[in-house]
C-alpha cells in the first residue's frame, strides 16, 4: 500500500486549489482584452450633413429618410450609401415610383364595435401583383393604419392644401414665442413647425403600426423592392359613426329642475280649472224658476 503523509496530502490538495484561479485568470484575461479590439470595431458616429443626403438622393432617386439612414451605416461614404440602397432594392424602388400604376384593389376595414370604418384604394401596376398576398396584406395593413389614425387626413404632404398651409404658417407667426427672434430665424422656425404640422396629418409619414420601427411610406417601398411593381396609395375615407350629426346636448340639473317646476305649475292651473265651476253654480241657481205654492181652489 501506498503510504503518504496526511500533512503532505492536504498541502498537495490546497496548492492545487490555489492554481486554478491563476489558470482561469489567463482565460479570462484575453477576453478582456478582446473587448476594447470589438469596440475599435464599432462603427464611428458621422455628422450627416444635408449636403450629403442630397447628393446621394439625386444619384439614387430614393427618399430623404432612407439615403440618411444609408450614410449613416456607412460612414458618410456616398457610393458605400448608394450600393447600401441598391441592396436593400430601394434604389430600384425609387425607380419604379414614375411607372403608371393603374390596376389594384379597393379594401375595406371595419373596427370591432363597428364604429369606425375605412375604404382605401391601393393601387398596382398589374392585377397579377393585385391578387397576390403580399400586396393585400400591405393594403389590409394601411387599412387598418388609417382607421388607427384619426388625425390623417391626406396620403402625402404634398397633397396639403396651399390655403391650409398659408394658414397654419400665419398662425404660427402670431405666437409669441418667436416675436424676440431675428426676421430669418423666425422664418426658419416657422417653416420647420408647419412642416410638423403638414406631415403628422400625412399618411406615408406615420409610423408603420404593423412595424413601429418604420414608416407607412418605408414599409410601400419595401413592397416595392420585393414585389418589382410600384405601388401607390391613391385615396382613402374613414368613417366615424355619428361623425358631423348635432345631438341635442341638455344638462342634466337643468332638465331636472325644469321637470320639478313643471309638476309644480300643475297644481295652481288645476285649481283655476275648479274655481270657475264653484262662482257658476250661483247662476244655475239663479236661472232656476221660482218655486210658487199651487193651491186646490187653482187645480
Amino acid at each position: 500500500k501506498k503510504q503518504e503523509n496526511f500533512a503532505d496530502e492536504v498541502a498537495a490538495q490546497t496548492q492545487a486549489k490555489e492554481s486554478k484561479p491563476e489558470a482561469v485568470a489567463e482565460e479570462v484575461a484575453p477576453k478582456e482584452e478582446e473587448k476594447p479590439k470589438e469596440e475599435e470595431e464599432e462603427k464611428p458616429k458621422v455628422a450627416i450633413s444635408a449636403k450629403l443626403v442630397k447628393e446621394l438622393r439625386d444619384q439614387s432617386g430614393a427618399g430623404m429618410m432612407d439615403c440618411k439612414k444609408a450614410l449613416a451605416e456607412c460612414g458618410g461614404d456616398v457610393a458605400k450609401a448608394e450600393e447600401y440602397l441598391r441592396m436593400k432594392g430601394i434604389t430600384s424602388a425609387a425607380k419604379k415610383s414614375s411607372r403608371v400604376a393603374a390596376e389594384g384593389m379597393v379594401s375595406s376595414y371595419i373596427h370591432a364595435g363597428s364604429r369606425i370604418g375605412v375604404l382605401v384604394e391601393v393601387n398596382s401596376e398589374t392585377d397579377f401583383v393585385a391578387r397576390g398576398d403580399t400586396f393585400k396584406e400591405l393594403v389590409q395593413g394601411l387599412a387598418m393604419q388609417i382607421a388607427a389614425s384619426p388625425s390623417v387626413e391626406y396620403v402625402a404632404p404634398e397633397d396639403a392644401s396651399p390655403e391650409f398651409i398659408e394658414a397654419e404658417k400665419q398662425a404660427e407667426m402670431q405666437k409669441e414665442d418667436l416675436a424676440s427672434k431675428p426676421e430669418n430665424i423666425r422664418e426658419k422656425i416657422v417653416q420647420g413647425r408647419v412642416d410638423k404640422i403638414v406631415n403628422e396629418r400625412a399618411l406615408l409619414e406615420q409610423t408603420y403600426i404593423m412595424d413601429t420601427t418604420k414608416t407607412v411610406r418605408e414599409a410601400i417601398t419595401e413592397a416595392i423592392a420585393t414585389i418589382g411593381e410600384n405601388i401607390k396609395v391613391r385615396r382613402f375615407s374613414r368613417y366615424v359613426l355619428g361623425e358631423g350629426i348635432e345631438k341635442k346636448q341638455e344638462n342634466f340639473a337643468d332638465e331636472v329642475a325644469a321637470q320639478t317646476q313643471a309638476k309644480e305649475s300643475k297644481p295652481e292651473a288645476v285649481a283655476e280649472e275648479v274655481a270657475p265651476k264653484e262662482e257658476e253654480k250661483p247662476k244655475e241657481e239663479e236661472e232656476e224658476k221660482p218655486k210658487v205654492a199651487i193651491s186646490a181652489k187653482l187645480v
